[in-house]
């Protein structure tokens, strides 16, 4: 039978896509890739680290950046496939256990969130690598789904929480009824309970609303969810109305989830004065720590971190400055894509 495990569960390591001169980071590379180091060299701590390079120039470039942040030889590896862009949790394998001696990764479909952004290299990453035999015994199994893993939120027990318009929608999976998709996700995924919001879409998101950016599931009886706190703030009523659907939302036995908010940071602007979407429920989980991203916020920030610390005990808080990330649209738990461990 197949299952979903939720992000707490055993990690043999993270996917991370690297940026490069041709992807829209091109004019902020050099903070960037500071940056995707700094996170590497978090992860390696607790686990490995696959790292997507577009060519062999580039990951002589990347495994040196990634050697100077700290990281253990031994602990990272680079593999080559061509990109359009870094978003892989949207473009990489999502992990399924089976009962066998390793996970089968399944590669649905990407296409750009709904063709906003080109996407046709990112879309056969994991092919290539597996092709490649970057993920090593791993079994690979595609989908016609349309299907980004910043729409799935899992407990780890067959439940999903995704935010509708993300997964069931015209420019993602035309002619998909939400039956059809149900069936597609409970017969690739293992999921059985569905729990389907509307609302929550922040300021600056690309993605109509993913889940990993707004509500998290700690544990299986427990989400923590942004919540905004100004009436005057643009994200005020979306959010306020996204607390309201999780406050009716009831577990496989029909309980009530524990609710716990986390903090909006100080609205961080572009250039042009257009919001940025930074928040703190992007955080990524691994083996033995929580890396949460931060903000420049003293206050929203340390309220995040002591939040986080008391949801996930035993699992050291580590703080990365993504404010660099969210020029792009998208925080840390958007770059990475942990690899699960056969159970």
């Amino acid at each position: 039978m197949r299952r979903l495990p939720a992000e707490w569960e055993p990690q043999t390591g993270v996917l991370l896509t690297w940026p490069h001169a041709a992807t829209d980071w091109a004019a902020q590379l050099p903070i960037t890739e500071a940056l995707y180091a700094q996170l590497a060299a978090l992860i390696c701590r607790d686990e490995h680290v696959l790292i997507v390079c577009r060519d062999d120039a580039h990951r002589e470039q990347v495994c040196q950046l990634v050697l100077s942040a700290g990281a253990a030889p031994a602990q990272f590896r680079c593999a080559i496939a061509p990109s359009n862009d870094t978003w892989a949790r949207d473009h990489g394998p999502i992990s399924v256990l089976t009962g066998a001696a390793a996970p089968l990764l399944l590669d649905f479909g990407f296409n750009g969130w709904g063709g906003k952004f080109s996407a046709d290299l990112d879309n056969q990453i994991t092919g290539r690598l597996v092709a490649a035999g970057a993920f090593g015994d791993c079994q690979h199994e595609t989908s016609a789904l349309i299907l980004e893993g910043g729409a799935l939120e899992t407990d780890g027990l067959g439940t999903l929480l995704a935010v509708r318009r993300t997964v069931l929608d015209s420019l993602r999976n035309p002619g998909w009824t939400q039956a059809a998709v149900e069936q597609e996700l409970t017969a690739r995924l293992g999921l059985r309970h569905f729990l389907w919001l509307e609302h929550g879409a922040i300021s600056g998101d690309d993605t109509d609303g993913h889940i990993d950016t707004l509500a998290r599931f700690c544990d299986p009886h427990t989400i923590c969810y942004a919540r905004c706190d100004d009436p005057e703030d643009a994200d005020f009523a979306e959010l306020a109305a996204l607390e309201q659907e999780l406050r009716e939302l009831r577990d496989p036995a029909g309980q009530p989830y524990r609710l716990v908010a986390l903090p909006c940071p100080t609205p961080i602007l572009d250039e042009e004065g257009a919001r940025l979407p930074a928040g703190y429920a992007n955080f990524l989980i691994t083996n033995h720590a929580v890396l949460l991203p931060i903000y420049g916020d003293p206050v929203a920030d340390a309220v995040a971190q002591t939040t986080l610390a008391g949801l996930f005990p035993g699992r050291e808080i580590r703080l990365l400055d993504c404010r660099p990330l969210i020029q792009q649209g998208g925080s840390l738990h958007c770059v990475t894509m942990q690899l699960a461990a056969a159970r």
